[in-house]
Parts: structure tokens; C-alpha cells; sequence
């Protein structure tokens, strides 16, 4: 008796796409449907098992964040909606009847892309594809195309590709069927036998290969540079942040530099350096980097680790923070998270400082609220209140961060004879001066401070100077009579 095969239908998957949806390129514009599907009570995603939810954020403000990812790569948003799901789909994502209802609001919105705030597998993106008629695409996807379009360096560039490529390799799955077909042992591109899907992924793995060498003397070169500052030497002070809290507006305020600063999702993407000088004359190098975001795609925080090193070893990091957001205290909590993936303690207050910005977006009310708040913190975990628009605030975060990169730094006692304009100059570009007390023999006194690493070069320059606690008030004596 003959035994006949079982029948097994193919999954939708497998079968020749009904639509291929169009690319969209840089500079077109397109209109767009955002979805935010949220699961009820924020169950974990399985594509990201283990990362923490987040803190206290409501969905429609997810929602609303969504949209202005969306709208930051310049998409016409034609609609938007908030889906709850009580459980996941492996197929799509959302159920049957919530694919049929958007796809409807597809057909009437005209919408050539439907954004869906989420992570979507490559065959739930594929499967949405073909019920929507219209581009699908992920959060990750979207975040990496921002990236894509805001990278103005060659440093900057090179990690996005690194991610996208990364993202692209996990697209490769057999939902696109024309992938397996073999290509003949001609030319360059696959040998005999071998087939599309991994002629791509090869041809991706080699890409991805070359970048990563290209990073690694990018790496090199900023190691050099760092260690080139470590020697003059500069402390290093980081800002980070929520994207859209305000970094690049403090850092012009700060440095008194023209950093793009607009109300963007994402509008700073590579990492800026200024030198600026604190209250006392000491000099520090201020960084500007990448905005933070919920949900930030691991290969982003991989392929950015080069750039975020100037975090990883900054002397004191500025975490700003909106405070006029409705969902800044979900906002502090996801920073948080990526510095903990960083290596970065936040709860290391000597050298993280919360700076809450936009207080010129508060009424009165708020705004004593606002203060308050900051007083019944710890002296150490107290955070700085400030408009980086108006300059409200700026001259305490100054002496706040002087202050912190003074623990461990010596005080000295020098005389300075009044010819010697020279060495007035020399301890002005080495040191902090704390004070000037110049006496009727037109000699000054200065108290200066400085790290120990200074120290003898200080004393080769000038060898009676003594240690603060053991100098005694100098003697005035009167200018003697011509």
C-alpha cells in the first residue's frame, strides 16, 4: 500500500508577494499612517526580551512621540491611532479584525506608508505589507532611517550604515521567495549553487566587515585626540539627554556656539566639542551627543558606542531633561537605563548632574513647584533648574560643574612680583584664580587651584609658593616716600 505524503499548506509567507512595496528615498515625500499598538499593561516585547518598559509613559503620549519621529523625516501624517492589543501575533502583529480596520483607513486616507510604533518581526512586516497595500514600517526602522538622513560625518555615517546593515541582515528571511532562486558560478557576485538570499547576506556580512575596520581607526584616531586633551590636560563634560530636551540650545548657550537646535526629534546626530572656560578660568571640553529615546535599537547603542565613549569617560555628565514634557519623569528613567548599559552609575552624583531645562515654559505655579522639588534633594543629588533660551540658571550650573571637578584639586598660595606680567599670564592659563590681593608693594598675591598633575610644573615656576592652609596673611607695607 502506497503511503501518500500529508499535504501541508504553505504559510502565507512563502508564497510569491501579491505586493512589493515601494521604497521611499530621501527627500520625497510621502503620506503616512501612524499605529501605536500597545499591549495592555505594556507587556514585554518578544524581539526585546529583557528591556525594562517604560516608566509612567501613557500611550497617547507614545503615540504622540511616534508621530513626531514620523514627521521628523518629513512624512505628511495623514492619520494616527492607538490600537490596544491584549496579545501579541506571530503572523501580524495585531488581530485580524484590527488589520482589516486599518487597512480600510489605508484605502481611505491614500496612505503610501503605515508606521507602526513597535518592533516588528520580518515576516509580520511582510504579512502587514501585503493586507495594508502600502509600505510598513518599525520603529527600528524608522529611527535608523532619521539617522540616516541627519549623519553629516564620515564617522557618523559609517555607524548608521553599520546599523542599517545590521537591521537589513535580519530582514533576509524566506518571505521573499525570489531570494532562493540560484545564481550561476559568472562573475563576482555568488558561486555555483549558490543562492540570492545568500549571495545578499554574504555580500552584507563583507560590508558590514569593512565598516567595522573603518570604525576601528576612526576609534584609533579619537583615542588620540582624547589622549591628546588627557595631556594638556581638559576635563571632558558630557551632555545627554532625551532627544528634544534641549542639549544642543545649552551647548550654544555654554559655548556661545551655532549648533543645530530646533524642536526636533533627533536634530543632533554627530558628537560636537567646544573648550570653554568655567567662572575661575579653568578650561573644560563640552560634548554635545546623541539624543536618547525609549526603545533605542540595540545595534544603534552598538554601532554609537565609539561616539558615546566621550560619555563613557567624561569627568561629569549633564543628564538635561525637559521638565515642561508631560512624560519627563519616563524620559529620565530610559536615560538612565542606556547610561546603566553605557557603564555609566547614574546614581553617582558626584559625577552625574540632573539639569532641568525649559523653565521658561512653565507658569509661576509650576515653576515653585519646579524648585521646590530640587531644594528637598540631597546637596550632591540637587539638580540645577534652567531655561537654556533665556540663560535663567546658567550661572549656578557653572559653578555647580566647577565645583565637582575641584574635589581633589590643591589650593596654593603665589606672590607675584608686579614686573612679572608673564607669570600673571602663566597661572591665569594654568590654574584657577581663586583671588588677587595686590599689596602697596604692587606685589600680587594670588590663591590659585589646580589638579596635582600640575602641581610641579607650578612649583619649577614659581618655587615659593605654598599650600594654602600654611600661608600666613601677608604683611602691607606702605610705598617708601621718593
Amino acid at each position: 500500500m502506497s503511503r501518500r505524503k500529508k499535504s501541508v499548506e504553505a504559510p502565507v509567507t512563502d508564497a510569491a508577494p501579491d505586493f512589493e512595496a515601494p521604497d521611499l528615498k530621501a527627500g520625497e515625500s510621502a503620506h503616512a499612517i501612524v499605529i501605536g499598538p500597545y499591549v495592555r499593561e505594556r507587556a514585554p516585547d518578544p524581539l526585546a526580551p529583557g528591556r525594562p518598559a517604560a516608566i509612567g509613559r501613557t500611550n497617547a503620549a507614545r503615540l504622540e512621540e511616534a508621530v513626531g519621529l514620523a514627521r521628523a523625516i518629513d512624512l505628511e501624517i495623514v492619520g494616527s491611532q492607538i490600537v490596544t492589543l491584549s496579545q501579541l501575533r506571530p503572523a501580524t502583529y495585531l488581530g485580524k479584525g484590527k488589520v482589516e480596520d486599518i487597512a480600510a483607513l489605508v484605502k481611505e486616507t491614500g496612505a503610501e506608508l503605515v508606521m507602526m510604533d513597535c518592533a516588528l518581526s520580518p515576516v509580520q512586516q511582510r504579512n502587514l505589507e501585503k493586507a495594508f497595500a502600502a509600505k510598513v514600517i518599525d520603529r527600528t526602522g524608522l529611527i535608523l532611517e532619521i539617522f540616516g538622513r541627519r549623519a553629516r560625518t564620515r564617522e557618523g555615517s559609517l555607524q548608521v550604515e553599520l546599523a542599517h546593515l545590521a537591521y537589513q541582515r535580519s530582514r533576509l528571511v524566506r518571505s521573499w521567495t525570489h531570494l532562493e532562486r540560484q545564481r550561476g558560478g559568472f562573475g563576482f557576485l555568488g558561486g555555483p549553487g549558490e543562492t540570492q538570499i545568500e549571495t545578499d547576506r554574504r555580500l552584507i556580512q563583507e560590508r558590514i566587515t569593512r565598516i567595522e575596520k573603518e570604525l576601528e581607526g576612526v576609534k584609533k584616531t579619537r583615542g588620540l585626540h582624547r589622549k591628546s586633551r588627557q595631556d594638556v590636560p581638559y576635563p571632558v563634560v558630557a551632555l545627554v539627554g532625551y532627544t528634544n530636551a534641549g542639549k544642543s540650545t545649552l551647548f550654544n548657550r555654554l559655548t556661545r556656539a551655532d549648533v543645530l537646535a530646533q524642536d526636533m526629534l533627533f536634530a543632533t546626530l554627530d558628537p560636537t566639542l567646544r573648550a570653554i572656560k568655567l567662572p575661575h578660568g579653568a578650561k573644560i571640553m563640552l560634548s554635545d551627543t546623541v539624543g536618547f529615546i525609549s526603545d533605542l535599537p540595540t545595534m544603534l547603542v552598538s554601532a554609537f558606542r565609539a561616539t558615546l565613549e566621550e560619555v563613557m569617560e567624561a569627568d561629569v555628565v549633564l543628564h538635561v531633561r525637559d521638565i515642561a514634557h508631560d512624560d519627563a519623569e519616563a524620559q529620565g528613567e530610559d536615560v538612565r537605563t542606556i547610561l546603566r548599559d553605557l557603564g555609566v552609575d547614574p546614581d553617582d552624583h558626584r559625577r552625574l548632574v540632573e539639569v532641568w531645562n525649559k523653565l521658561d515654559l512653565l507658569d509661576d505655579a509650576r515653576r515653585e513647584a519646579m524648585a521646590n522639588a530640587a531644594k528637598l534633594r540631597g546637596d550632591e543629588a540637587r539638580p540645577y533648574v534652567v531655561s537654556a533660551v533665556t540663560g535663567e540658571g546658567i550661572d549656578a550650573l557653572l559653578a555647580g560643574i566647577e565645583d565637582r571637578l575641584s574635589v581633589g584639586r590643591l589650593r596654593y598660595v603665589v606672590d607675584v612680583e608686579g614686573a612679572d606680567g608673564q607669570g600673571l599670564n602663566w597661572l591665569y592659563e594654568n590654574a584657577e584664580v581663586m583671588s588677587r590681593d595686590t599689596g602697596a608693594d604692587g606685589v600680587a598675591r594670588l590663591i590659585v587651584r589646580l589638579t596635582p598633575e600640575r602641581l610641579e610644573r607650578l612649583l619649577r615656576r614659581f618655587p615659593s609658593a605654598i599650600p594654602e592652609a600654611e600661608a600666613r596673611p601677608k604683611p602691607r607695607r606702605r610705598k617708601a616716600k621718593a
